[in-house]
Order: C-alpha cells, then structure tokens, then sequence
C-alpha cells in the first residue's frame, strides 16, 4: 500500500507510542486523525505540533471503549475523508497491583479499554476495507500478552486477547486483501511506565540485552513498516518488538 493520501486512525493519540505513531505516518503524507478519551489539552497540542510542521491532522475526542462515540467517530471520518485506509488500534490503559485488590470497575475498564476498543473500532472499520478490498490494521499490544506479569494480570490477560484476535481477523480478512498484524511491545519509555521507580527501572534495564528502553518513534517506524508495501506479505503476526527481553 502506498501510503501517501491513506486515512490513518490512531486511537489514543495524544501522547506516547500514538503520538509517535501519529508523526511517523504524517511524514508519509498521510490523512491523520488523531483520538484521545479525556486528554483534550494534550490531543490538541499534538495536532498543534504537527501544524507547526506542516502536516494537517483531524483530532476526535472519543472513548473508544463506548460503541457508541465510535460510530459517531467514524461517521465523522466517512464525512471528511470517507473511510479508514489504515486502523491503529493502541488505546490502552494498565493497572500495577495484585490481582485480588482489584475491583470488578477496575478490571472491567481494562478490558474495556484495551480489548473493546479494538473490538469496536475494527466492527466499524471493517466493512469498508472488505468494499475497496483493501485496508491495515495493525493493533498494539505487549510481551505481557505472551509471557504474562506478576500484579498485571488482567492488562496481560487484555493483550493476549488482542493477540488471537488479531490472528483470527487476519485470517478471516485475508482473502478481502486486508492484513491485519500487531506489535508486541517491550518495555517503552512512555508516561505508562513513568510509575516506576529509578531503582526499579535499573531491574528492568538490565532484563534487556540492549540496556534500555525501547522509544516511541522505534514502535512508530515498524508500524509504517507494517502499513507499507514492503511487508505486503506480513500478515497474522504479532511481531516483538522488546530489545531482546529476557
């Protein structure tokens, strides 16, 4: 797919790997619309940011968690640009604590940030792309998805879920020329592992053959890889991306 003229929706924009993800496919030429929940001020400094550079973006504040905000969403998107070429779906939250501290509200809002949205999105996206027999979705997910983390149970259990969804939605879309991939990221210096302490930071770099943190803009180049033509035949794969992470 050349990339240049496709709408890309990347959900939970505003900051970190989907802002980064956001510049990465505006240096590409693309038609960005950039989503965040609540984070108004910080969405539209992102879209601020991208102006100052040249490149034009369409910010949507929405829950993507709420089939509903989606549908008015995308109804928004047909409006402007009329579809979605391309569907980042990396709205996601974590919760650090034992699992029998949690709450029902807590571990039904995981769930339903980071696995109904991606639900939701891909429902309304879908139709399209199997229309104009073609679309990319690339959905982002976490190592903790494969390998699972202590007094992360639930945001693991999320990502698995993502990760067979993706494989079961590639296989079902392929035939339509859709392909449908998702990045297992490592450990990613983003605001979400900010809770960390300096020390236990130490722990979780010398855990990693590299020696550090994976950045935004290393996630953001392998999904512009994803989108584009050069990985036409990547497809129903959840690529790690982790530095090595033993």
């Amino acid at each position: 797919m050349d990339l240049k003229g496709k709408t890309v929706l990347i959900t939970g924009s505003s900051r970190g790997i989907g802002k980064a993800i956001a510049y990465a496919f505006a240096k590409k030429g693309c038609n960005l619309v950039l989503n965040a929940s609540v984070s108004s001020d910080e969405l539209l400094k992102t879209q601020e940011e991208l102006k100052s550079m040249g490149y034009y973006s369409y910010s949507y504040l929405a829950d993507v968690s709420d089939y509903a905000q989606c549908v008015d969403m995308f109804n928004t998107i047909s409006t402007i640009y009329g579809s979605v070429d391309i569907l980042i779906n990396n709205a996601g939250i974590s919760y650090l604590g034992l699992f029998t501290d949690m709450k029902p509200e807590n571990w039904n809002r995981i769930i339903d940030v980071n696995l109904k949205s991606v639900l939701n999105c891909c429902h309304l996206a879908v139709p399209k792309m199997v229309s104009h027999k073609s679309g990319i979705i690339i959905n982002i997910s976490s190592i903790w998805g494969d390998r699972g983390a202590s007094c992360e149970a639930v945001y693991s259990a999320t990502k698995g879920a993502v990760n067979s969804f993706t494989k079961a939605m590639a296989k079902e879309l392929g035939p339509s020329g859709i392909r449908v991939n998702a990045i297992s990221c490592g450990v990613i210096d983003t605001k979400m592992n900010q809770c960390f302490t300096e020390e236990e930071r130490d722990v979780l770099t010398e855990e990693i053959s590299l020696m550090r943190f994976g950045t935004p803009e290393e996630i953001a180049n392998l999904a512009v890889f994803l989108a584009g033509n050069q990985s036409s035949f990547i497809n129903g794969q959840v690529i790690t991306s982790d530095g090595c992470m033993f």
